[in-house]
């Protein structure tokens, strides 16, 4: 940390915040006051009662109860429905450089014992879930990608830039900017997302390790950060269930599934994604690991066609397919046949975005695990993913279970699964991602 950096203090351009302005303080509802006690870290403008002055973006407010007693501080943004997002909860702290310092090395420790040198890509931040509200900080290889879901980090920018510098080795970092908050953050703080805010230019992906295989992560412009990190543990278990088997990964994306079903030992594996952008991306990714030896002996197909269309159609249809084992291939337009699939995995962007898409995404989620299973051999295995926060893991469990009943088709399910270790959630709206495992067996 530069000398001199006083995180209490908001800074910008022009300086330090103006010190002859009292400190801003607020007051908010009862119910504000027990959700915010409860741990949570959202406080929506609704929810205050009292403001002494007008807040600047991304300036520390500080949050009273009703008896005039400390309960929380955070980043205040004036322009944002969610108005405050907390920083810190219970007893006064003073928010300065070595207090930054001491959380971000919490977060830090809490990773480095999950991975080995076989895995160069994870998370390093987790948001709220690890104190850090709005800022995720994720690293491939030597590169280092920070978003922001609020420009309320904006005015600090430098000051994280300067911390990221002094605890972690990289070569660049690489700043991304949630969509809604792009214009706003280019109008009055030039900032662009896939910006190389730090180091050495970058002009394509780059190339990181998960478990031994090489990926790409399209850090400048890619899904999230570059890569669906979140699904690593997911990825591995697929490996451990492939061997033997003809896999179908549909909503395939840039084919993490695929690859570690290939060196899993699977017979063939078989992409389904609407962009051939995201296909090429899986071509080029099995190509990045033609040394392995059954990456490189699996047949591996690639699909290009919207999933719920293409599973609907049933076991043939004349969908133009890619041939190859991930160097390429030529586009064949004769029928595909043998539809069905040994292993069959479904894992499609969020079906709700927001809570008013909720019961949609249910029934969305409920049709989809429907075709799925008419794609399963008699003893095949389904895994269904959901990463739609507005549904709970009960709730999804419990659809793609009643899809199976009604299947009439025998079956048990192997697991269920939530985030890793390195996407923390500590609070309802962060607890997205959830998977289960659900075998068919034969009917005695």
């Amino acid at each position: 940390m530069a000398p001199g950096v006083v995180w209490l203090d908001r800074m910008s351009s022009e300086g330090p915040r103006d010190k002859t302005r009292p400190r801003l303080r607020l007051r908010i509802t009862a119910r504000a006051e027990t959700i915010i006690r409860s741990g949570h870290p959202w406080l929506f403008a609704e929810s205050i009662l009292e403001q002494n002055r007008a807040g600047d973006l991304g300036e520390i407010a500080v949050v009273y109860d009703r008896r005039d007693r400390f309960l929380a501080l955070g980043f205040f943004d004036p322009d944002s429905p969610l108005r405050v997002r907390v920083l810190h909860r219970g007893q006064p702290v003073q928010v300065d450089a070595e207090w930054w310092k001491g959380r971000f090395e919490r977060a830090l420790e809490k990773r480095r014992l999950l991975f080995d040198e076989r895995t160069t890509g994870f998370r390093w931040i987790n948001g709220e879930s690890d104190g850090w509200p709005g800022l995720v900080l994720d690293t491939y290889g030597g590169t280092v990608v920070l978003k922001l879901y609020t420009s309320a980090w904006l005015p600090w920018l430098e000051q994280v830039i300067q911390l990221v510098r002094a605890q972690l080795s990289s070569v660049r970092i690489v700043l991304r900017l949630s969509r809604n908050i792009q214009d706003r953050v280019a109008g009055s703080f030039g900032r662009a997302d896939g910006e190389v805010i730090w180091g050495q230019p970058l002009d394509g992906p780059v190339i990181f390790q998960e478990t031994g295989l090489r990926f790409e992560a399209e850090v400048l412009r890619g899904q999230k950060t570059g890569f669906f990190l979140d699904q690593r543990e997911n990825r591995r278990h697929v490996e451990a269930l492939a061997v033997g088997r003809r896999v179908l990964n549909a909503f395939s994306f840039s084919g993490g599934f695929s690859l570690y079903a290939a060196r899993g030992g699977a017979r063939s594996v078989t992409d389904v994604d609407i962009s051939p952008h995201a296909l090429a991306a899986s071509r080029r990714n099995f190509g990045l690991n033609q040394s392995v030896e059954a990456v490189a002996r699996c047949r591996h197909d690639t699909i290009q066609a919207d999933v719920f269309e293409w599973l609907a159609l049933g076991r043939e249809d004349s969908r133009p397919v890619v041939k190859g084992r991930g160097l390429g291939g030529e586009n064949s337009s004769s029928p595909r046949k043998g539809g069905l699939f040994d292993l069959v995995i479904l894992d499609p962007p969020s079906l709700a975005k927001r809570e008013i898409e909720r019961a949609g995404a249910i029934r969305a989620y409920g049709r989809l695990a429907t075709l799925g299973l008419g794609h399963l051999t008699e003893a095949g295995i389904m895994v269904a993913c959901s990463c739609s926060a507005h549904v709970s893991a009960t709730e999804f469990f419990e659809v793609v279970e009643g899809v199976a009943r009604l299947s009439k088709r025998p079956f048990r399910v192997l697991q269920t699964t939530l985030q890793p270790a390195d996407h923390p959630a500590s609070f309802p709206e962060a607890k997205y991602l959830k998977a289960i495992y659900l075998e068919l067996r034969r009917a005695c």
